[in-house]
């Protein structure tokens, strides 16, 4: 349907394994309904979550474009295409909030550049959840992306890390590979001060959900096993 107002909705999806009603408003189903036009991260994901929201959902009758990391920026301002015809739209990222750490920011900024109306949505953030559980700074912390892969460059980016951790009492927050967890907690443990502290936090919002905060040096002797589970990293001292 045509609207005097196009809005561009962010709308949250879920992370984990888990039914969307214990993740997410109602109100955001009921504002999903009414949108046809989507810019998602992976198509094939999207679809698939916006049919656990509401199996009926016409999704053939629904246009679909990807903005992932593969994505020209140049053609991100024609995505906004249906907006100028006067049509809602919605950004959906392959897991969590869009536009956080997310593709879906350059796309945000395009729209509020032409003017149109931006609403974001209450959903499930790693980044905030990790926080909120980790018991670290919740007044000043850094999301990092994922870490270099080369070990000198990694080593190097940690203690810079650390620098900030003791010097500004800022939370360090990263990411990794989800089958690198175990190699990326054994690093951290063997090479950096046995006194900071590690939380790890692993399948938010999922059935296995599970939140761990120890000293580095514990972590060393430490049986776990994070192969292939979505995982959120953050240091603190």
């Amino acid at each position: 349907m045509v609207e005097n107002r196009p809005i561009l909705y962010l709308f949250p999806s879920t992370m984990g394994i888990a039914p969307v009603a214990d993740v997410l408003p109602q109100r955001n189903i009921e504002l999903l309904r009414g949108v046809r036009h989507f810019i998602v991260e992976n198509v094939r994901t999207a679809r698939r979550f916006i049919k656990a929201c509401d199996r009926d959902f016409p999704i053939d009758e629904s246009s679909f474009v990807e903005l992932n990391r593969h994505t020209d920026p140049k053609e991100v301002a024609a995505m906004l295409a249906p907006m100028a015809q006067g049509y809602s739209m919605g950004v959906i990222s392959e897991a969590g909030c869009p536009a956080v750490a997310d593709p879906g920011a350059d796309v945000v900024a395009i729209a509020l550049r032409k003017g149109y109306e931006v609403m974001p949505l209450v959903g499930p953030s790693s980044i905030i959840m990790g926080v909120m559980a980790s018991g670290f700074n919740g007044q000043s912390f850094a999301f990092n992306g994922y870490l270099p892969i080369d070990a000198k460059e990694r080593a190097a980016r940690l203690k810079e890390l650390e620098r900030r951790i003791r010097r500004e009492r800022q939370t360090q927050i990263f990411i990794e590979t989800p089958y690198r967890n175990n190699k990326l907690i054994q690093w951290l443990a063997a090479n950096m001060a046995g006194d900071l502290l590690l939380c790890v936090a692993s399948d938010l919002t999922g059935q296995n959900q599970k939140i761990t905060t120890l000293p580095l040096s514990q972590w060393r002797s430490r049986q776990y096993n994070y192969d292939k589970t979505p995982a959120i990293f953050l240091l603190y001292s």
